[in-house]
C-alpha cells in the first residue's frame, strides 16, 4: 500500500520537497491506522475488561498524536531558509522526533501505574475470540507500520521516522504480550493481565528512551558518522595539492543542512593561485557530492626545511611516549634570541583525563630536555569527528 501511495504522492519530487512529501505521507497514514487501532482495541478492552488491552488502546491514541507531531515536524522542517533562520528549519524534524519520544515515555509511565494497580487488585478478564482476533490484526498492522517507517526512515535518513518505526515495533511486541496473557488465562485460568501490563510498560519505556537518545544526540551536537568523514577525506585528499587535513568540524542543522569547515595542508612553496584553485574545487565537490556547504582554510606547510622535518618527527615521538593516541598539527619553527620556538597543536581525545596544563608541562619538559635550545609553545586541541 505504501509503495502505491509513494508513486501517487512522492513522484517527481527531489531534495527537500521529497523529504516533506514522505513525512506527510507517513504521518497521515500513521494517524489513520492508529485511530483505527485505537477504536478496535478500545472495543476489545470494553468487551474483555482487560486493563492491558485498554492501556494498549490509549497507547495507539497517543501514537496518533505522535504522528500529528511528526507530520507537522516535516512540514515546518521543509521550509526554506529565511532572514531569521539562515541555516534553514531542518532541526524542527529532530524536535518532532524528540516530542514523539517524550510522548512514548509518558504513556509508558501511565501504563506502568495502571498495571501495578491491576496487579494489586486483579479483575476478571474475558478471553473471547473477538477480542483476541482484534489483537492479532493489531500486531500485523503495527509490524507493517514499523516496516514502512523504518524503510523510508533509512531512505531519507530521518531520525524522527526511525523513532516512529521503533515505537511501532514496541507496540507490536507489547500487544503480543497482551495476547499471550489471554492465551494463558484461557488455557490455565491464571490471570496475568496486570503483570503483562507491567511488561508492556517496560517495552514502551525502553523504546521511548532509545528514540529520545537518537533524536536528542543530533540536537546536542553528536560526532558525524565515520563513513561521512571518510567521504570528506577522500574528496579533499584527491587533490594532489592538498597533502593533509586537520581541524575538521561538521555542523548539523538538520537533514540535508550540513556545513563543513577544515584546514587543508598545502606545500608552502607552491603557487598560491594553483593552491587556491585546488581548495575551491574541493569545496565545490563536497557541495555537489555530499550536499553540504564547505569552508577550507589553506594551511601552508614547509616541506623543504630539513630542520623542520627532523624536529617534527622528534616532537611526534615525544608526544606518543606520553600517550599513543595524541597527534600534532600546525607545526612550525620560530628562530630568535638563541632559542628555537616549536609551536604546534596537540589533539587530545576526550576520554583522556590528564589535565591540559599537566600535559603541556610534560611535553615542554620533554622538548627542553631532548632538543638543545628549544622551547615548546603548545595549543591543546580536541577532535570533533
Amino acid at each position: 500500500m505504501v509503495t502505491l501511495l509513494e508513486k501517487l504522492f512522492v513522484k517527481k519530487k527531489t531534495g527537500a520537497e521529497e523529504r516533506r512529501a514522505y513525512g506527510i505521507l507517513c504521518g497521515t497514514l500513521g494517524i489513520t491506522l492508529n485511530i483505527l487501532l485505537f477504536a478496535g482495541k478500545y472495543l476489545a478492552g470494553v468487551i474483555s475488561g482487560s486493563i492491558a488491552i485498554m492501556a494498549d488502546a490509549f497507547n495507539n491514541l497517543s501514537d496518533a498524536g505522535s504522528s500529528v507531531i511528526t507530520l507537522l515536524g516535516f512540514q515546518f522542517a521543509g521550509r526554506q531558509a529565511d532572514e531569521e533562520h539562515p541555516f534553514g528549519h531542518g532541526r524542527i524534524e529532530y524536535l518532532s522526533g524528540l516530542a514523539v519520544s517524550l510522548a512514548i515515555i509518558v504513556m509508558g509511565v501511565e501504563l506502568l501505574r495502571s498495571s501495578v494497580e491491576k496487579v494489586l487488585h486483579p479483575e476478571a478478564v474475558d478471553t473471547g475470540f473477538l477480542a483476541m482476533g482484534i489483537l492479532v490484526v493489531s500486531v500485523a498492522v503495527k509490524l507493517y507500520m514499523s516496516y514502512y517507517n523504518r524503510r523510508i526512515g533509512k531512505k531519507i535518513d530521518s531520525a524522527a521516522m526511525k523513532a516512529t518505526a521503533t515505537d511501532s515495533l514496541s507496540d507490536a511486541l507489547a500487544t503480543s504480550v497482551v495476547f499471550l496473557s489471554m492465551i494463558v488465562l484461557r488455557t490455565t485460568g491464571i490471570n496475568v493481565d496486570g503483570w503483562c501490563g507491567v511488561l508492556v510498560a517496560v517495552f514502551i519505556l525502553r523504546a521511548g528512551y532509545g528514540a529520545a537518545k537518537e533524536t536528542l544526540n543530533p540536537l546536542l551536537g553528536q560526532a558525524p558518522e565515520p563513513e561521512f568523514i571518510d567521504e570528506i577525506e577522500k574528496i579533499v585528499l584527491s587533490r594532489p595539492e592538498i597533502i593533509g587535513i586537520h581541524d575538521l568540524v561538521v555542523h548539523d542543522y538538520g537533514p540535508g543542512h550540513r556545513m563543513i569547515s577544515l584546514h587543508g595542508e598545502v606545500d608552502g612553496s607552491g603557487d598560491i593561485y594553483a593552491l587556491h584553485d585546488a581548495i575551491d574545487s574541493a569545496e565545490m565537490e563536497l557541495h555537489e557530492c555530499l550536499g553540504c556547504e564547505a569552508v577550507i582554510h589553506m594551511d601552508p606547510v614547509n616541506l623543504k626545511d630539513p630542520e623542520m622535518k627532523e624536529k617534527r618527527a622528534a616532537t611526534e615521538a615525544l608526544v606518543k611516549e606520553i600517550d599513543s593516541r595524541l597527534t600534532i598539527h600546525d607545526f612550525r619553527l620560530v628562530h630568535g634570541g638563541g632559542v628555537t620556538k616549536i609551536l604546534f597543536d596537540v589533539v587530545v581525545p576526550f576520554e583522556m583525563k590528564m589535565p591540559e596544563e599537566e600535559l603541556k608541562a610534560r611535553i615542554q619538559d620533554s622538548v627542553s630536555r631532548t632538543m638543545e635550545n628549544c622551547a615548546a609553545l603548545i595549543n591543546v586541541d580536541h577532535s570533533y569527528v
